[in-house]
């Protein structure tokens, strides 16, 4: 029976959470408040549950969820080769509206969908999202809503969209939080030997280069890479299309919309 808690109030908050834990043992979908939109979420380590989380989104596993962990330690048992640069600005913006493409631990028994070898890691800043995993460990976690609808910003409205789907709804209030801007996480994929951002958001180029003076900025290629410069008078220089998130080391090219960003390793994502 489908549930919703308010968990701006104790006693029900502490009611909702148990019951979410229960959920995701069960392998079914919660939806949570999260630092941007709200999110469904289900156990990353469970095939089934992904699976119906996409489904209740009304996607496919071409666009597979990112993770949501509850602590910055939970880093190294899901990714592996992390860099010194990646684990500085994990330990810089996180928790908070980071996101970190990373090559996955292949040892872990989990089907996200057609990864191609990464995943995309956040820690997000909120209380309810971190009581909750901490009880019930990293969630794949999505915007909540119906593909091509407009993200949920309470419970409330993730319900008009994805019904007896979910399980247990935690309204906590509207996310954002009145006075915030609702910014997507920037994307920095970490899977290179050369941090490179690939979807500008809540952090900027300039606050990561304070902790990663070589980032690469939207766009941006290693001077190594570039091609040589036109002749004097040459026209028709190609521009960089915003629009699209170029593809992180071993994964494809994901193109999304303002309303329900993807990112390169995965899905539209809170």
């Amino acid at each position: 029976m489908t549930t919703t808690y308010d968990c701006t109030t104790d006693d029900e908050r502490a009611r909702g959470l148990e019951h979410a834990q229960r959920a995701i043992s069960e392998k079914k979908c919660v939806v949570l408040p999260t630092d941007t939109v709200y999110g469904i979420g289900a156990d990353a380590f469970s095939p089934q549950a992904v699976t119906m989380l996409l489904v209740s989104k009304g996607r496919s596993r071409t666009m597979p969820p990112p993770v949501l962990i509850p602590r910055i330690n939970a880093l190294d048992g899901l990714a592996t080769e992390v860099s010194a640069e990646a684990r500085k600005l994990a330990e810089a913006f996180w928790p908070g509206g980071l996101t970190l493409i990373l090559h996955a631990q292949p040892s872990l028994d989990w089907d996200l969908g057609e990864t191609k070898g990464t995943v995309a890691l956040r820690m997000p800043a909120d209380e309810v999202a971190l009581e909750l995993l901490t009880l019930t460990g990293p969630l794949a976690v999505s915007s909540a809503n119906r593909t091509g609808q407009a993200p949920a910003q309470t419970a409330a409205a993730a319900r008009e969209q994805l019904a007896d789907s979910v399980e247990v709804y935690l309204e906590g209030g509207p996310r954002p939080l009145e006075g915030e801007a609702g910014v997507p996480s920037t994307i920095v994929d970490a899977t290179g030997p050369i941090l490179r951002v690939v979807r500008n958001g809540a952090v900027s180029l300039d606050r990561l280069r304070e902790h990663v003076p070589g980032v690469l900025g939207l766009g941006e290629i290693p001077m190594a890479e570039e091609e040589p410069a036109p002749e004097q008078g040459a026209i028709g220089d190609e521009e960089n299309d915003a629009g699209s998130l170029p593809a992180a080391s071993g994964s494809s090219a994901v193109t999304g919309t303002e309303a329900e960003p993807t990112t390169p390793a995965g899905n539209a994502q809170p």
